[in-house]
């Protein structure tokens, strides 16, 4: 596992590096492979024009069809319900929250770090699994309802796997943009002021999970990604 440490990267924006512990990793690898396997479970997802997405993607929670944009209660393609999300992914949620508002405490000590970086309440679970040759451009979170966009609910990110170059910046400019790597265990946080910001995964690196992961929880060679985020 990759050192622990906890930053700021712009208002609203927090990366957690190493903040979920690796048996937590493989609990959470467990629980999306039981969860994938049953109704409502992994697919490749694609877009209205027939191109499909480089990744394999379940909804926990509510459903989203990148072909519309929308959430809804069903998968369109086959009325699957999106199963539940679990508590222990909303734990691990609260948590991320509460620790990163203590940091923005620290780091804006004039500031109700509630204002920079809001609380919210998950009833969406996107969980995607890259292979290593998976990638997803830069985009905007920005599917949810207009008083979660307008109040700057933030999406949480799990990272588990092999580790991944994450994008970040104001515009669809990859050559403008900023970058992070993410490895196992991250939790990357962004809501406020960064909520709408452009984002997406260009490399995965083959080969950089954690061994635990590839032989207890017998992960798949690629990076399994959950955001979690309120509608």
């Amino acid at each position: 596992m990759g050192k622990t440490s906890r930053t700021v990267l712009r208002p609203g924006m927090i990366l957690l590096k190493g903040y979920i512990s690796l048996s937590d990793q493989v609990k959470i690898v467990e629980r999306c492979r039981q969860l994938g396997l049953g109704p409502g479970g992994f697919y490749q997802p694609g877009y209205r024009e027939g191109t499909k997405l480089h990744l394999r993607m379940m909804c926990l929670g509510k459903n989203w069809d990148p072909q519309t944009s929308q959430y809804g209660d069903h998968r369109p393609f086959d009325r699957a319900k999106p199963p539940n999300i679990p508590v222990e992914f909303l734990e691990i949620t609260e948590k991320a929250i509460r620790d990163s508002h203590v940091l923005i405490g620290q780091d804006s000590k004039r500031v109700n770090p509630e204002k920079i970086l809001p609380w919210m309440s998950p009833d969406i679970c996107l969980v995607n699994f890259y292979t290593q040759s998976g990638h997803l451009g830069l985009h905007q979170d920005k599917d949810e309802s207009e008083e979660s966009l307008r109040r700057g609910l933030p999406v949480v990110s799990f990272s588990i796997g092999d580790s991944a170059d994450f994008l970040f910046g104001d515009e669809r400019d990859a050559d403008k943009a900023q970058k992070v790597v993410l490895e196992s265990g991250d939790v990357l946080i962004f809501g406020g002021k960064s909520r709408n910001i452009f984002h997406g995964i260009t490399v995965i690196h083959p080969n950089t999970a954690p061994r635990l992961l590839r032989e207890d929880a017998n992960l798949q060679p690629g990076r399994l990604n959950l955001t979690l985020r309120q509608y």
